[in-house]
């Protein structure tokens, strides 16, 4: 658990099924009070999950916590299971976006002094990588020239710079792991928040992005096969995936 948050407790009690979400849902809608207050207390760790991602980007951990918890209560307000998905997939998108308007318009960013000169590090490092080899240097090159981890590269353009430059993002023959190019630095405490908000961001981007990262990352087709799949030229895969890993990116930070 994240410093800050050590006095935050959890009821000791089960997760809701289905069925006893949808029940809580229409009571909600009938204005019972207690059904709310229900459905977001047996989800708080949903709102733990989210925070640990965002934990290193705020001085104050309890201060994101509140913020979420209200995310959580407006995705309680108007969660309606006609809607037909689970409460999870509904609530994460809709804390997220509330934690992100927080930090947007607090400015609440922690940027320490060993973290601004370790910025200065990479980004001298970065310049001379670049004008040494004519393009942007991946993150394991600025790593080797610093000296630093990749861990430690990542973290530091991402406090920066939110946004990766899209050049080091993806391999034209090897593109890895979707959730490898759309990583920010961050972590997820939670495998199935990950899971939702990469899904929710996907269905954000129009078809072509769609089409070009399903048959680049999920069925592993290198830039030239997606081309000949597709009809267009690889120049044009490449700038629709480069495109589409960017908003990807954006959604998620």
């Amino acid at each position: 658990m994240d410093r800050g948050l050590e006095g935050v407790r959890f009821p000791d009690t089960p997760l809701l099924s289905d069925e006893e979400v949808r029940e809580l849902a229409a009571r909600i809608r009938g204005g019972d009070a207690g059904a709310r207050e229900e459905l977001v207390s047996r989800n708080l760790r949903l709102v733990m999950s989210i925070v640990s991602r965002f934990s290193q980007r705020s001085s104050d951990p309890e201060d994101l916590f509140q913020v979420g918890c209200l995310g959580l209560l407006h995705a309680a307000d108007r969660f309606d299971p006609s809607l037909g998905v689970r409460f999870s997939t509904y609530a994460v998108p809709v804390i997220m976006g509330e934690i992100r308007r927080h930090l947007r318009d607090t400015g609440a960013v922690r940027v320490g002094r060993s973290l601004r000169e370790r910025a200065a590090r990479v980004e001298a490092a970065r310049e001379r990588l670049r004008a040494s080899f004519g393009r942007e240097p991946t993150v394991e090159e600025v790593a080797t020239e610093t000296g630093l981890s990749r861990e430690e590269v990542a973290e530091t353009r991402e406090a920066f710079q939110p946004v990766l430059s899209l050049s080091e993002a993806v391999s034209e023959e090897s593109p890895g792991p979707l959730e490898e190019q759309i990583a920010t630095g961050e972590s997820f405490a939670d495998e199935k928040v990950e899971s939702i908000a990469l899904e929710q961001a996907m269905t954000r981007l129009n078809p072509s992005e769609r089409a070009v990262l399903k048959l680049r990352f999920f069925d592993e087709m290198k830039q030239v096969e997606v081309a000949r799949a597709l009809g267009i030229s690889q120049p044009q895969v490449s700038k629709i995936e480069q495109r589409a890993l960017r908003r990807l990116r954006q959604e998620l930070t």
